[in-house]
C-alpha cells in the first residue's frame, strides 16, 4: 500500500458532511428545519465542501429542509447534497417517486446508497444480485441524464468484501461505468479496524480504477483512525459528522479528520485558514443539538489543551510546544492552565499571568497562593474547572482585599409548604429570604423558585439589581453538586459548581458547605462578584 499522500487542492478532496442526515440518526437528538438551516450555515463558515441536508421525499421535514434551502440558504463554499436509495427492485428509476424526490430537490449532488452485501441483496431487500447491479446502474444512469452530480455510498462494504469480494467490487464498477463520480466505501457497522480499511481501499483502487471515498462508523473506536488510513490509501472522498455524531457509538468526527490531515499529513483539504474556526462551528452547532460540548474532544474540546500537572506548567513557562502537539490557535481553541491539588508554583505563575497578574518576581507571595490553593483542595474546593473563584481569590491575595459589592447581613431558605412527602402532596417550592447591604443601603428581598437555590438565586439578584442593574444580564446556565466523603452519610462535604453568563462570555464558580444550599449560596455569591468585577463596576 502506498503512503505517499501529497498535496491536494479543496477542489480534489471531498470534505463531505453528514451531521444532519447520518448524525441526527443520533439517540435524542432531533433537529427542527430552522435547526438545519442554522448547522448548514455553520459548516459553510468552516468551509465544508459539501453538505448532506437530509433525504427529500422520506419524511416532510427533510423535504421542507430542501424546499426552504433553496430560498434562504447562500452558501459561499459548500455544495448541498441531497441523500436518497436506488430504486426498487423491479422499477424503473424514471418512475421511481423516491428518485424523484432527489431531482426535484434543488441540489445539484444527489447521494445514493446502494447495498454492496450480498446478503444484504438476497435477504434484506429480497432481489437478485443481477437486479440490486440494475438498480445501480439505472439510477445513477437516470440522475446523471437530469443533469446531477451523483455519488454512491455502498453501504455495509467492508462487510460484504470479506464475504465476497467479486460482488462487493463489481458494485463498485457498476456505478463508476455508469457515472457515479465516486464510490463511498461504507463501514455501516463501525467494526473495521485501520489495517484492514486501507488494505480494502487500496485493493479497490487498483482493481476498479474508481474514485472512491470512506464512511467510517466508531464502533470501535477507531473512525477517525479508519478514515485516515482510508485517505492514506488513496480515498479522495470523506464523510463524517461534526462533534462525531451519529447513531450507536457514532460517526467520524469529520473535524478531527480534516485537522488530521491537514496539520499531520500536510494535506491541503479545506479553505486556507478554515479550521481557525473549528473550535467555534463544533461549540455553536453543540448548541443547536443541544448535546454538551465534550471537553475531551481532540482540537475543539475545552480540554484539549488545558495541562494541570506542575510539571507540565515548568516545561510550558519555557517553552509552551514542549506539551502541546499544536499550536491551539490554529484550530480556534486556547490553552488552559488548570489550578489544583497537583499546582506547583510555575502553574500558579502561568495562570496569573493569564489573569493580568505579573507574579514572577515575588517567590514567597507564589508560594503562599500554591499552598492556599492546597489547603483549599484539601477541603473540597476544586480550581481547575471554577476559572472565576480562582481569579477572585488571586485577586485577594495580590492586593490584599477581596472584592466586594455588597455585605449579606443574612439569608434562610424554606422549602416545601405543603403537606408532608408521605400525605401526598410535596408542597409548592422554595421560599428565600435574603438580607444584604450595597451601596449604603440595607436591604432585604424574598424570593421564590421552584427549589431551594433557585429561590436564594432569585431573591440574591434582586436584592442588589436594584443597586447594580448589570445583574439582570447575568443568568445561570450549570448547576453541578458532588458530595464529597460519602462514606460520612448525611453529613457528608457538599461542593457546588455553577456557571453564569451575561448572554457574551461565562464563568464557573465553585462553593463549598455542609450542606447543597450553604454551598450554592457561597458559589452564587462568587459568580455575582466576578460578574460585576468583569462588567468593570467599582467595588465597595
Amino acid at each position: 500500500m502506498s503512503t505517499s499522500y501529497g498535496k491536494h487542492e479543496p477542489t480534489d478532496f471531498h470534505v463531505y458532511d453528514t451531521t444532519m442526515r447520518d448524525g441526527a440518526q443520533q439517540e435524542g437528538l432531533n433537529l427542527s428545519v430552522q435547526d438545519k438551516l442554522a448547522i448548514a450555515r455553520h459548516l459553510d463558515d468552516l468551509g465544508v465542501g459539501y453538505i448532506e441536508g437530509g433525504w427529500p421525499g422520506s419524511n416532510p421535514k427533510d423535504t421542507e429542509f430542501f424546499a426552504l434551502a433553496a430560498k434562504e440558504l447562500d452558501l459561499r463554499h459548500a455544495t448541498l447534497a441531497a441523500f436518497g436509495s436506488t430504486r426498487r427492485a423491479g422499477a424503473v428509476a424514471a418512475d421511481d417517486p423516491l428518485v424523484g424526490a432527489l431531482r426535484d430537490s434543488g441540489a445539484s449532488v444527489a447521494t445514493v446508497v446502494a447495498k454492496s452485501h450480498d446478503q444484504h441483496v438476497l435477504r434484506a431487500l429480497r432481489t437478485t444480485l443481477e437486479e440490486n447491479l440494475a438498480m445501480v446502474r439505472d439510477t445513477v444512469t437516470h440522475l446523471r441524464g437530469e443533469g446531477m452530480r451523483v455519488f454512491l455510498d455502498c453501504e455495509h462494504f467492508f462487510n460484504g468484501y470479506l464475504d465476497n469480494r467479486d460482488y462487493a467490487l463489481e458494485v463498485v464498477r457498476t456505478a463508476a461505468e455508469a457515472g457515479a463520480e465516486v464510490a463511498v466505501l461504507c463501514d455501516t457497522n463501525g467494526g473495521m479496524l485501520p489495517h484492514q480499511v486501507g488494505e480494502i481501499v487500496a485493493d479497490v483502487l487498483e482493481t476498479t480504477g474508481a474514485r472512491v471515498g470512506i464512511h467510517a462508523h466508531n464502533d470501535t473506536g477507531c473512525a477517525v483512525a479508519n478514515s485516515i488510513e482510508a485517505v492514506r490509501a488513496g480515498a479522495t472522498h470523506l464523510q463524517g459528522c461534526i462533534n462525531g455524531y451519529g447513531e450507536r457509538t457514532g460517526n467520524a468526527d469529520l473535524i478531527t479528520c480534516v485537522a488530521n490531515l491537514e496539520f499531520k499529513l500536510g494535506m491541503d483539504v479545506m479553505p486556507e485558514g478554515a479550521l481557525s474556526d473549528a473550535t467555534r462551528v463544533s461549540h455553536a452547532i453543540s448548541e443547536i443539538t443541544n448535546y454538551p460540548p465534550f471537553a475531551r474532544q481532540p482540537y475543539t474540546g475545552v480540554s484539549a489543551f488545558a495541562h494541570k500537572a506542575g510539571l507540565h506548567a515548568s516545561a510550558i513557562r519555557v517553552d509552551p510546544d514542549l506539551y502541546q502537539h499544536m499550536d491551539p490557535a490554529l484550530v480556534g481553541n486556547d490553552m488552559r492552565l488548570l489550578v489544583s491539588e497537583m499546582a506547583g508554583r510555575a502553574t500558579i505563575e502561568l495562570k496569573g499571568r493569564e489573569l493580568g497578574f505579573d507574579l514572577s518576581g515575588d517567590i514567597d507571595l507564589l508560594t503562599s497562593i500554591t499552598d492556599r490553593v492546597k489547603s483549599m483542595e484539601q477541603e473540597g474546593y476544586t480550581f481547575e474547572a471554577a476559572d472565576a473563584s480562582f481569579e477572585l481569590l488571586l485577586t485577594e491575595a495580590v492586593t490584599g482585599t477581596r472584592p466586594s459589592y455588597f455585605e449579606v447581613e443574612s439569608w434562610r431558605v424554606i422549602a416545601g409548604s405543603g403537606e408532608s412527602y408521605r400525605g401526598g402532596a410535596k408542597g409548592d417550592g422554595a421560599e428565600a429570604i435574603v438580607k444584604v447591604v450595597a451601596g449604603g443601603r440595607r436591604t432585604a428581598v424574598v424570593g421564590e423558585g421552584n427549589g431551594p437555590v433557585n429561590a436564594l438565586d432569585h431573591a440574591l439578584r434582586s436584592a442588589i439589581e436594584q443597586i447594580y442593574p448589570d445583574v439582570a444580564q447575568f443568568h445561570l446556565i450549570d448547576f453541578r453538586v458532588r458530595i464529597l466523603d460519602q462514606g460520612h452519610g448525611t453529613d457528608a462535604v457538599t461542593r457546588v459548581l455553577i456557571e453564569t453568563t451575561d448572554g457574551k462570555s461565562s464563568w464557573v464558580t465553585v462553593g463549598v458547605g455542609p450542606n447543597m444550599i450553604e454551598a450554592s449560596f457561597e458559589a452564587l455569591v462568587d459568580a455575582l462578584t466576578f460578574g460585576l468585577r468583569s462588567h468593570g463596576v467599582a467595588a465597595l
